[in-house]
Parts: structure tokens; C-alpha cells; sequence
């Protein structure tokens, strides 16, 4: 097992996604983190709402201040004994350009919601993206836009 440890971890790094994809200004080169937390609770019940939001004020949102977005989804996966589980959950998505500087707050916010509402995973998704925090409507300093 030690063996697999060491020919699998320079091939796992290899995964890590790429944030030089080619651009069209005014986008920049950024990575999309996509973290999918699921509601339902081993011992039973759910995070409920309120819950949900003191996590995100205490545990995410300081860590990414910037800004992100959080969706209600319906999920399902195949438990270890081949049924089909479905839950609610929650759709956390990050766009950074500082990448690999999230890694560790990523990690800080998996752990954080796994301690504290008992769950064993969450699921992630990482990808290369072009994006720009730009409005069509605002210019510098909030004055309307001249087009």
C-alpha cells in the first residue's frame, strides 16, 4: 500500500487544474472551485437553513470575502450498499485568480463542515476559467458607464 502512495501522489498533483487558459480581455485566467455540501445528517435530521448560514458567515465567507455564490440543488450517489441516495444540498461556487492559494482554505472549509455537521465528504470540482469582475452599466468609482 506504501508503494501506491508514492507512484500515486506526483500523479494526483498532476490533476491539479490549469489556470493559464487563454483569455479574451477584459478576462482573466481563473479557477472555479465548486463545493458541494450535503444536508442531510448521519444521526439523522438536516442542517437546517439558519444553520447553513452561520457556517457561511463564521467558516466560508471570511476565508473568500471577495465574493461567491450558493445554490439549493437536489443531489443523489449510490450508497456503499448500491442504493440510491438523493439530498438536499447546497452548491458553494468560488472563482479565485490567486490560485493554488485557496487549496488551504478549502480544506479549512471541508473540515470546518464536516466537524460540525458530521459528515464524512464533500464533494469538489475544480476548473480553469476566464473571468472578469467588470459591469457594463458601472465604470470606475460607481459613475455610470459612457456607451
Amino acid at each position: 500500500m506504501r508503494w501506491l502512495l508514492v507512484v500515486a501522489l506526483p500523479a494526483l498533483a498532476a490533476c491539479t487544474p490549469a489556470t493559464n487558459v487563454a483569455c479574451a480581455p477584459p478576462l482573466q485566467p481563473a479557477l472555479e472551485i465548486d463545493l458541494y455540501f450535503g444536508r442531510d445528517r448521519a444521526a439523522g435530521g438536516e442542517v437546517s437553513e439558519a444553520e447553513w448560514l452561520a457556517f457561511l458567515a463564521e467558516s466560508v465567507t471570511p476565508r473568500f470575502p471577495d465574493g461567491l455564490s450558493v445554490l439549493d440543488v437536489e443531489g443523489q450517489l449510490r450508497d456503499g450498499a448500491g442504493q440510491i441516495v438523493r439530498e438536499r444540498s447546497k452548491l458553494l461556487i468560488v472563482v479565485v485568480f490567486d490560485a493554488p492559494a485557496h487549496q488551504g482554505k478549502v480544506r479549512s472549509i471541508v473540515d470546518a463542515y464536516a466537524k460540525r455537521f458530521g459528515q464524512s465528504a464533500v464533494f469538489r470540482v475544480e476548473h480553469g476559467v476566464c473571468a472578469a469582475a467588470d459591469h457594463p452599466l458601472v465604470g470606475a468609482g460607481g459613475e455610470p458607464n459612457p456607451r
